[in-house]
């Protein structure tokens, strides 16, 4: 049986990853990221800072979410949407690139930007990434 209520914090989760990096690549300083989410989806930073950790998100709330967040009605809802959804290995991987990449030198950013970029063609290629 589906767990809706799983379902919904991971998917508002995802939303919410979603807000922080578009804030983010557009030059918006991290503090305050979480409150402006939370006025994006008319709710207060309580209640954002609640549904993170426990909160269940009822028919109505979710449904002001996805209107808020310019995704399709139910989306919230559905269950598997592992691409969407940071693992906690993939937050660790973020975190050592960030780290790279920030005591890096333009010749060592230019090289780790390069890297990257070759592992993605190759996967989606079909090669091998790890090569």
């Amino acid at each position: 049986m589906p767990n809706i209520t799983v379902a919904r914090r991971r998917n508002a989760l995802a939303l919410h990853r979603r807000f922080l990096e578009e804030a983010v690549a557009a030059g918006l300083p991290a503090k305050g990221l979480d409150q402006a989410f939370a006025k994006k989806i008319e709710i207060s930073p309580s209640m954002w800072s609640q549904i993170k950790s426990s909160r269940p998100i009822g028919d109505n709330l979710a449904r002001q979410i996805e209107r808020h967040c310019g995704v399709e009605l139910g989306w919230l809802d559905e269950e598997d949407r592992p691409s969407e959804v940071p693992d906690a290995a993939e937050e660790r991987f973020i975190a050592a690139a960030r780290e790279a990449w920030r005591s890096a030198n333009s010749k060592g950013k230019k090289e780790l930007s390069g890297w990257l970029k070759k592992r993605a063609q190759d996967a989606a290629a079909g090669g091998d990434p790890a090569a």
